[in-house]
């Protein structure tokens, strides 16, 4: 099952992709009178398997067919809108520590970004005036769907609810200011989460998925996470050993190659207001941000 959000009237609205174009669920279940149907996605993350069947039942009932809308022209919001934690992985893939002459890490690098940084495709984020050397990293999104502490890696994909396209905006100039790199990437807007929040039955082998990233259509990143230095199961298993995971946490698992950082120095041109940068994850969908400039003081 593909699900999304988008903003309506001011609200945010729960979305469903199917053949038929997107289901306004909250419009659908408000109009039908049916309040045992979840319209946020926080409670159909939390409440798991049962309430996505719920989901699709509704989905397939004749009397939803009014609200259902094409994707043009509705406004986006993040696929996840209230992670308690969003937690990232730095230097993840083999040969994007190449491009950066870096030693493979021996444990997974961690850092994070906070909920001021989520955004949606095809919002709008304002170019920091702190940086002038602003890049992007496209990664595979895990979002959390049980609670996990201390949960092994032949178990670590059963706490998994399902995956979605980020990507991991970063200002290096900022990042380089100290030791952490958490200032130069939790600018607000600096997480995009989406188009859809995808169910994990529908991704076979998450550790085997095409990764792209396109500015202004030209590729910059071509990977595939077969390339990561410690896959998904790893992953969960490692941060559930040192923290308490919960439903609806994110994992950014790193991005590949490609980054402008890589590129040698004469040959960088970062990214600034009026770019567009499209990220996509296989089977996961392709999201875009715009870039803007910061409004004149």
């Amino acid at each position: 099952m593909k699900l999304l959000n988008f903003r309506k009237s001011g609200n945010v609205h729960l979305g469903i992709k199917t053949d038929k174009g997107i289901l306004d669920v909250r419009s659908a279940a408000e109009s039908l009178n049916e309040e045992h149907i979840p319209t946020n996605i926080m409670d159909v993350i939390c409440d798991g398997e049962e309430t996505e069947k719920v989901l699709q039942t509704f989905v397939e009932d004749p009397r939803v067919a009014a609200f259902f809308s094409e994707e043009e022209g509705i406004e986006w919001a993040p696929a996840v809108t209230e992670p308690k934690k969003i937690i990232c992985v730095g230097l993840n893939y083999k040969k994007h520590a190449d491009e950066t002459k870096s030693p493979y890490p021996k444990i997974p690098i961690l850092f994070n970004k906070f909920e001021n940084a989520l955004s949606g495709h095809l919002n709008e984020v304002v170019v920091p005036r702190q940086t002038e050397r602003l890049d992007h990293e496209v990664e595979l999104g895990i979002v959390i769907g049980k609670t996990a502490k201390d949960v092994t890696e032949e178990e670590a994909l059963d706490y998994v609810f399902g995956y979605c396209t980020t990507n991991d905006l970063s200002a290096r100039d900022v990042q380089k200011h100290g030791v952490q790199w958490m200032t130069g990437k939790t600018f607000d807007g600096f997480a995009p989460v989406g188009p859809y929040l995808v169910t994990k039955d529908e991704i076979e082998n998450p550790n085997n998925l095409r990764v792209t990233a396109k500015v202004n259509g030209k590729v910059h990143q071509d990977s595939n996470t077969s390339d990561m230095i410690f896959n998904c199961e790893e992953l969960i298993s490692y941060i559930s050993a040192h923290m308490t995971l919960q439903p609806g946490d994110i994992i950014l698992t790193g991005t590949p190659e490609g980054v402008i950082l890589g590129w040698p120095k004469e040959k960088r041109v970062y990214m600034t207001a009026g770019d567009e940068v499209t990220v996509e994850v296989e089977k996961l969908g392709a999201l875009t941000t715009k870039f803007i400039a910061p409004e004149s003081e």
